[in-house]
Order: structure tokens, then C-alpha cells, then sequence
């Protein structure tokens, strides 16, 4: 599943705007956090809520109890019995569709929405399709999205894409606000969209997994991106066309729909969606009219200005993206294309950039030690992703490993063979990524970790720094997930970033250079 989890927030929703959901028999099917959210604001609205999850534990009943203060029915350790007279399923977002439940409701004809559909349904205008809309030059000077301030429900800014949906959520919500706004970054980040959609908020920057568009039918948000797509959770979707199908789904009519001219998938589903407002692309080259580009150091738009054609605004400087890499500089364009079809000004595009605070784990530079660079991307948990991250970077040591899910490594590993110092496998799939390593760069040295106890990081780091040189990067990507040795990515990057720590005391004793990186490996020692 792609949402984290998050601290609750209580609803401050009312039943009025839900009124279509009082008496309705609703089962909340999961009972994770936005399971858990679907809940409290259903029955704040006056639904009959049974809620079922396979979990049955002290902790699980601990987050529980609150729901069945609530009136809410809850049923743990049994998710696959539909309860009788259900009227409405409203699913986690990592339920699949073939899970016997869901699959018993589909049989039975019964409606299943997710969260963020429910979310939609709850807007204080009752999820009227109208919304916020644009006309086709948008932008400043022309109706943008509304004042700050604004009356009416707060239009939806939507991300998806296979990388960086978060990164481009939370650029996208430090941007509204420095240009004024009450925003919020609502979906897989932060507060859960159920419980957001009912606060005054002038805008929210929408985070969606291909899960929630799966489980999604009518939302329609004022603009929308598709970052990029590669293959990622296809034993989920069941098929790379089901996979890319949800992802469309995002460009619905009358949104200003912004894509990755970079990527084919990408502009295709921008090209053949129909009735959008208009098509705004992003992309590292110089940008063409009604796109956004780099220009020697600068992210220009050549969308939102009085002459597409002749003119381009400067909305930052290369150097304000942080960290500096050029997926992240993509991520950047995505931001400031969406802000700017919202009527952001230029400068507090720029200003938003430079507040952001980049999330941990994702190509997070840890320290500087005996002259060889430690990243942590324990974010890249596909190739896709992992890709990017390789790129950033010139004479690579590579750690990687994990749970592959069924992805193919083979294009991922030639692409970077290039780069390749060498490699430190671990986790259970790392045998595939050793031999695509055989296959594509025969040459590289390659150091296998069997271990899984606690100390495997430990080795892992060890390893890498003596396969590398000054001037090299030992970059953590591991393109697996991290299940099978972490309870989560942070936990497998919080242990990078521990044992960088380690290294660089023993290096520091035995009188070596170290350069801490911020919040690395000085931070670890003092987490430890």
C-alpha cells in the first residue's frame, strides 16, 4: 500500500453536508488510518458503519476503541465476510478488487468507493462535478483557481505517478502558501482527505495512488498531473494496461491537465484525454509554447504568460530545487506548472521552492566520509525509481535488494552499468539483481550480504566504503521493498543512515576526513 501511517486528527465535519449517507448501512473495509478516518466522518454523518479488518491484536483494538465510541460496529479478525445488508463498501486503498469482500459486494451488486471518492462525495457542496474551473488561458490575470480566502469548497491541485507523487505535493502545498493560501497536502501525506475536505482550506494539494483512482468515479479536481509511469504494482492492478488505466482516470474534464513531456506514457494519457481545459507540459529540455522547461539555470513557463509563443517567466533558479537532481528538478517543474494554473504568482512559485523542506529518504545526502558521498534513497523501491536516483550520480557504489515484487531489474541494470564502482546486494531478492549484474556489467564487482539480523546494515555500509573512492557515492536504491528485513523504508534508511554514523566515528578516531550532511549522520548518532 502506498499510504504511510499517520497521526489522527479529529473530523470537525457536521452531518449536513454528508446527509446523503445518514441511515445508509456502510461497511469500512480496512482499518488503517484512512479506514479509521472513513469511519469517524461517516458516522459523524449519520451512516449505520460496520467496520472490518483481518487485524486482531492489543494495538489494533487500542486504535479501535475510539470508532466504537462512536456507534461504529467493528469487527476485527475477519475481513472477507461482507456484513448483511450492507448498502455501501468503502475500501482501504490497498484492498484488492478480487479480496473476497470487495469481490462479494461487486457480486452482490453493492457500490465500492475509496476514501478519497467518499472525500469527494463529502464536500460542502455534496461533490457537485461543477467545482472550480478554468478557462483555457488560466493562469495569472485570468480566473486562476480563486482569491485566498475564497468562498466555496476548496478546489483539489491532484498528483499521481509511479516516483514522486509526495515530493511534488508537498513543493506544490509550500507553494500555495507562499503565495498566501490556507493549503493543505492531503491523500497518501498527512492528514487523511476525509477529514480535511470538511475544514476551510482555499485549496489541497491531493497526493493519489493508483489504488485510490482505482476505487475513485467522479472526482474532479481543478488541475492534475501525471508525473511519469512505469511498471510498479502490477500484482495488484493485474495487468501494466489496468495499471495505466487508474492512472488516467486523474485527467477528468474541464482540469487543466499537466504532463511529462519527458515521458511517453505520460503525454499520451495527457493527449487522449478528453473535454480538459487544457494541456500543460513540464520537461528538462527548453521548454516549447504552453510548457515549463529549463533555460541554462533557470525553470521558465512558457504557459501561463501573455504570449506563450514569445515570452517566458523565470519561476526559480536551479539551484533553489533541493535536493539537486534531475528527477527532483522535474518534480519542481510539475509543482510550479500546477501552482501556476492556479494563479500563483511567479515569485512565490520561488519562495515555495526555497521553504520546502525535503522528506528523509528520499536522495537524502548523509555525509562526507574519507572523501566518498552516502545517500539514502531508501525510497526507490522499484526500478523506476531507482533509475532516477542512479543517474544523479557519476562513479556509483550501489546498495540494493529487497523485495522485487515481480519487477523486471534487466533495463534498470544496463541503463546504469555505466556508473557502477560496484555493488552491495542484500535482501531476499538479491540473487535477481546479481544476476542481471552478470549480465549487463560482468565487470563490476559485486559483494553479496546474506545476513538479516540487525547488525546486515552495519556490513553493508562496510562493504560499500571498500569498494569505493574519493570523489565516488555509496548511494543506498534499493529497488526492492523493504519488507523483508525493515518494517518499513524509513526503518531500512534510519539503519542506513545509523551505520554511515557508525563509519564515520570510526573514521573520525582513527583521524580520517568527515563531512556530515544535514540531518545524516550526526543526526543518526544522537537518534541511536
Amino acid at each position: 500500500m502506498d499510504a504511510e501511517e499517520v497521526t489522527d486528527r479529529p473530523s470537525a465535519g457536521g452531518a449536513s453536508a454528508g446527509s446523503a449517507f445518514a441511515g445508509r448501512a456502510v461497511c469500512v473495509a480496512g482499518l488503517g488510518v484512512s479506514g479509521r478516518a472513513a469511519a469517524r466522518v461517516l458516522a459523524a454523518h449519520g451512516a449505520r458503519v460496520t467496520a472490518v479488518d483481518a487485524r486482531d491484536d492489543a494495538a489494533q483494538r487500542g486504535r479501535t476503541a475510539e470508532l466504537e465510541a462512536l456507534g461504529v460496529d467493528v469487527r476485527l479478525g475477519d475481513g472477507d465476510t461482507l456484513p448483511a445488508g450492507t448498502e455501501l463498501v468503502v475500501t482501504s486503498p490497498g484492498w484488492r478488487p478480487d479480496t473476497p469482500l470487495l469481490a462479494a459486494a461487486a457480486a452482490a451488486g453493492i457500490e465500492i468507493i475509496g476514501e478519497v471518492e467518499l472525500a469527494w462525495r463529502l464536500r460542502p457542496d455534496g461533490g457537485d462535478r461543477s467545482g472550480a474551473r478554468i478557462t483555457a488561458d488560466g493562469g495569472p490575470g485570468g480566473p486562476g483557481g480563486r482569491p485566498p480566502g475564497g468562498d466555496g469548497p476548496a478546489p483539489w491541485l491532484a498528483i499521481t505517478g509511479t516516483d514522486g507523487k509526495t515530493t511534488v505535493v508537498r513543493m506544490l502545498a509550500s507553494m500555495l502558501t507562499a503565495a498566501g493560501y490556507k493549503a493543505l497536502a492531503v491523500g497518501n501525506v498527512g492528514t487523511p482527505i476525509v477529514e480535511a475536505v470538511s475544514e476551510p482550506y482555499d485549496v489541497l494539494a491531493v497526493e493519489l495512488s493508483s489504488y485510490q483512482l482505482h476505487w475513485s468515479s467522479s472526482i474532479r479536481p481543478f488541475a492534475a498531473a501525471v508525473l511519469n509511469v512505469a511498471p510498479d504494482h502490477l500484482d495488484w492492478h493485474g495487468s501494466m494496461e489496468a495499471y495505466v488505466a487508474a492512472k488516467s482516470t486523474i485527467f477528468a474534464e474541464g482540469c487543466v491537465a499537466v504532463f511529462n513531456a519527458d515521458d511517453d506514457t505520460s503525454t499520451a494519457l495527457a493527449e487522449r484525454a478528453e473535454g480538459v481545459a487544457r494541456r500543460v507540459g513540464f520537461t528538462l529540455r527548453v521548454p516549447r509554447p504552453g510548457e515549463f522547461g529549463v533555460v541554462e539555470e533557470l525553470l521558465v513557463d512558457r504557459a501561463f504568460t501573455g504570449d506563450p509563443g514569445t515570452q517566458a517567466v523565470e519561476v526559480a533558479a536551479l539551484g533553489d530545487v533541493r535536493p539537486f537532481a534531475p528527477h527532483n528538478v522535474a518534480n519542481a517543474l510539475a509543482a510550479a506548472a500546477l501552482a501556476r494554473a492556479f494563479g500563483v504568482p511567479a515569485d512565490a512559485v520561488r519562495d515555495g521552492l526555497r521553504a520546502f523542506v525535503p522528506d528523509p529518504h528520499r536522495i537524502q545526502h548523509v555525509a562526507d566520509v574519507a572523501g566518498v558521498a552516502y545517500v539514502n534513497d531508501s525510497k526507490a523501491t522499484q526500478p523506476h525509481a531507482a533509475a532516477a536516483s542512479l543517474a544523479a550520480y557519476r562513479n556509483v557504489v550501489w546498495i540494493a535488494g529487497g523485495l522485487l515484487k515481480g519487477l523486471d531489474v534487466d533495463d534498470l541494470v544496463r541503463s546504469c552499468a555505466g556508473r557502477l564502482r560496484g555493488a552491495v546486494l542484500m535482501g531476499r531478492d538479491r540473487h535477481r539483481l546479481a544476476e542481471a549484474l552478470a549480465r549487463h556489467a560482468p565487470d563490476v564487482p559485486v559483494v553479496d550480504v546474506p545476513d538479516t539480523d540487525t547488525g546486515a546494515m552495519d556490513r553493508v555500509v562496510t562493504e560499500a566504503s571498500g569498494l569505493a573512492r574519493p570523489g565516488d557515492t555509496v548511494l543506498l536504491a534499493p529497488v526492492g521493498a523493504s519488507f523483508d528485513m525493515f518494517t518499513d523504508y524509513p526503518a531500512r534508511g534510519d539503519a542506513f543512515i545509523a551505520a554511515v554514523g557508525r563509519l564515520a566515528d570510526a573514521r573520525r578516531a582513527a583521524g580520517g576526513p568527515v563531512r556530515p550532511g544535514p540531518g545524516g549522520a550526526a543526526a543518526a548518532r544522537d537518534a541511536d
